[in-house]
């Protein structure tokens, strides 16, 4: 396969260990290939910049500008470019202000190989990719700031609409709200919430509620 048909993938690590290891894994694969390389922050910009890939790797803890000031500072003048964040630790403030820059996952480093090229491909799709134990609560976090995040303009087209108790469920799951609490303020049972969560992640095509969540954010269905 070409590798303009490939899922284009750039590294950013300070690491040149971490970035070995990530190419040697990516390139691997029949549906991937690493097209740049990059060992701080503003390098990451620029090799960004030259090589338009469609997902970018960025380690957050670099020199001269960090991957969240980096990722930022890409989605400004390339919003179609999916960014995945990775760290060692798994804080909330990382993930926070990950979502407000416009990343489109945040995954640690320990991550195993699977989830990692996972990852990659559905961050490629479309989707969005926060399931560290954290995500919940920055995601609650983005909601309670009145800033929030920028709703993408690039709308998907459900192939089933939402109803409009979805939506009701969907705004109290975005502010991190269990399904005990969804029952008693929209008073309906903790069985008829757990329906609606299920038909909400079906419907998004997404795999947990924290991705229907970051998914519903950015298509501004909740707010």
């Amino acid at each position: 396969m070409d590798v303009n048909q490939k899922i284009r993938v750039v590294l950013a690590d300070d690491q040149p260990i971490v970035r070995q290891g990530l190419k040697y894994i990516i390139d691997a694969q029949p549906d991937m290939a690493v097209v740049g390389e990059a060992s701080d922050g503003d390098e990451a910009v620029k090799i960004t910049k030259a090589s338009r890939p469609e997902v970018v790797l960025m380690d957050i803890q670099m020199p001269n500008q960090t991957g969240i000031e980096a990722a930022s500072a890409i989605l400004q003048s390339m919003p179609n470019i999916k960014v995945v964040l990775l760290t060692t630790f798994d804080i909330q403030e990382y993930v926070f202000d990950g979502i407000r820059a416009g990343a489109a996952g945040y995954l640690l480093k320990d991550t195993d190989t699977k989830e990692l090229l996972d990852g990659i491909r559905w961050v490629y799709e479309g989707q969005a990719i926060y399931r560290t134990a954290t995500a919940s609560k920055a995601l609650a976090q983005v909601m309670a700031d009145k800033k929030g995040i920028e709703s993408s303009t690039e709308r998907i087209e459900l192939p089933e609409p939402l109803t409009e108790r979805e939506i009701d469920v969907l705004q109290q799951m975005a502010y991190g709200r269990q399904n005990s609490e969804i029952a008693d303020i929209l008073h309906i049972s903790q069985g008829t919430v757990k329906t609606h969560v299920h038909r909400i992640i079906q419907k998004l095509n997404v795999e947990d509620r924290t991705q229907a969540v970051v998914f519903a954010l950015r298509q501004g269905i909740v707010k």
